[in-house]
């Protein structure tokens, strides 16, 4: 039985318990909320050129720790090597980038008859950041530091399998000198933590990764409110690979296989046109025996473990033992491992070709035609991101067009950039996060109106 009190943090290539930490209650959320608002008046006060200063010294003490953050996700997420190296690089780098744009929120002077009209951007308040499992350290750096550099607190609340590299991260804040309570984090329950910060009259918005279902959840209870929420949802990414693309290139597996394919932007629906679709099988079939699956540490480890047994088990009610499809390999024993899969005879109407699976699993898909293509692109519930693989520059531009989907790349499976804007269509959420304009998702515009024609000041 779950114990309310605690969060048992498992590394999920082992099944070994990591670390026992105290599980937020709804009073631990008052109390950080409070301490938070007192923390975000002082942070606002400050010249926006010291608030940078102190964002960039925060980056210089990530970046000193890069390798044992990264370490640290390792263990508690599964993550490879490699990747976890990436993601404490990309929260350093996204601090740095944060830091620039504090003294950047720029407002307009808007001409109007009978005097000068100025705005302003004024930072929200404390905002309540509740992010996922499956990128534990960028995802929660993306809704938190932007929020820091334009004026705000942030209570971040981790998933609960994932609460350690968060903790780390508001540990090395306080060391370089950021304010305390400034940035908390919480673990905790979605149940009790997530819902209680969700509620919180003090908390001025809400920025939430995770599924469709509990994102309806968290707009419902926000608009009790008229609280503004980010969400970044689900997806089910397609993969468009005409005849006339690089085959190695457009199937590389790993755009479905990245982190054992829990990642909303992983290109799940490969769509390869039908002139080039058994050679596509073919080269799949190849590419997948290859896969390295085995000890995420082990620097020569492509591809780690699922979170959890509650995931791997739900991976695998997507994959008949008897289902036609290609297969790699996964370690027997301790640990939640599941091997790369690609489906080959799925109908594009069935679960495993519409549903999100967060898996190590994709489905091979043929298409006659361009109009077919964006057919079957679009004929789902989600539009988060995808790829369009083609030489001829009009089609992909046409592709591009039609396709409804928030991060779209062309010979590229490329989705997210701390430059450039991150967020989906449709089911896969709503509202931005990261690139140039991220620091005003977290202030309020403030219209001003000097008189011209009024008496003399």
């Amino acid at each position: 039985m779950t114990d309310p009190h605690e969060l048992h943090v498992v590394n999920p290539a082992t099944e070994e318990t990591l670390a026992t930490v105290p599980a937020a209650s709804a009073e631990d959320v008052d109390t950080a909320v409070a301490r938070a608002t007192g923390a975000q008046r002082a942070w606002a006060a400050l010249a926006p050129a010291d608030r940078a200063r102190l964002l960039r010294r925060f980056a210089d003490t990530v970046d000193a720790h890069v390798e044992e953050l990264a370490l640290l996700e390792v263990r508690e997420a599964g993550h490879t090597l490699g990747n976890a190296r990436w993601e404490a690089g990309n929260a350093r780098d996204l601090l740095l980038y944060a830091a620039g744009g504090a003294e950047r929120l720029l407002g307009s002077q808007i001409p109007v008859p009978g005097g000068w009209n100025v705005t302003f951007r004024e930072p929200l308040g404390v905002v309540g950041v509740i992010a996922p499992w499956n990128f534990p350290m960028p995802i929660a750096a993306w809704g938190s530091f932007p929020a820091l550099a334009a004026g705000n607190a942030v209570v971040l609340k981790p998933a609960e399998t994932t609460p350690l590299t968060a903790l780390r991260l508001a540990e090395l804040a306080l060391d370089a000198g950021l304010p305390e309570h400034l940035f908390q984090v919480l673990p905790g329950y979605g149940h009790t933590a997530g819902r209680a910060l969700v509620d919180h009259p003090d908390i001025a918005k809400i920025v939430f990764t995770g599924s469709t279902r509990t994102g309806h959840e968290v707009m419902e209870r926000c608009a009790r409110q008229a609280k503004p929420v980010t969400l970044e949802l689900g997806g089910k990414s397609p993969n468009i690979v005409f005849a006339d693309a690089d085959l190695k290139t457009a199937l590389d597996p790993f755009s479905f296989l990245d982190n054992a394919g829990q990642d909303c932007c992983a290109r799940t629906r490969v769509l390869v046109q039908r002139e080039v679709y058994d050679e596509a099988r073919a080269f799949l079939a190849d590419a997948l025996a290859a896969v390295v699956v085995g000890d995420p540490a082990d620097e020569r480890t492509q591809m780690g473990p699922l979170i959890s047994r509650a995931q791997l088990d739900r991976v695998r009610s997507y994959v008949p033992d008897h289902a036609p499809a290609l297969r790699g390999t996964a370690p027997d024993g301790p640990g939640y491992w599941f091997p790369p899969t690609v489906l080959t005879d799925a109908a594009p109407d069935s679960p495993a070709a519409r549903e999100e699976i967060f898996g190590p699993v994709a489905v091979l898909l043929p298409f006659t035609d361009e109009q077919d293509a964006i057919r079957l692109a679009n004929d789902t519930p989600y539009g988060l991101s995808g790829s369009i693989w083609t030489r001829d520059l009009g089609r992909a531009l046409r592709v591009c067009g039609a396709v409804r989907a928030g991060n779209l790349s062309v010979n590229s499976h490329s989705s997210v950039r701390y430059w450039t804007p991150f967020g989906g269509f449709k089911q896969s959420g709503l509202g931005r996060e990261l690139g140039p304009d991220a620091l005003n998702a977290f202030t309020e515009t403030k219209n001003v109106f000097l008189s011209t024609e009024g008496p003399a000041l």
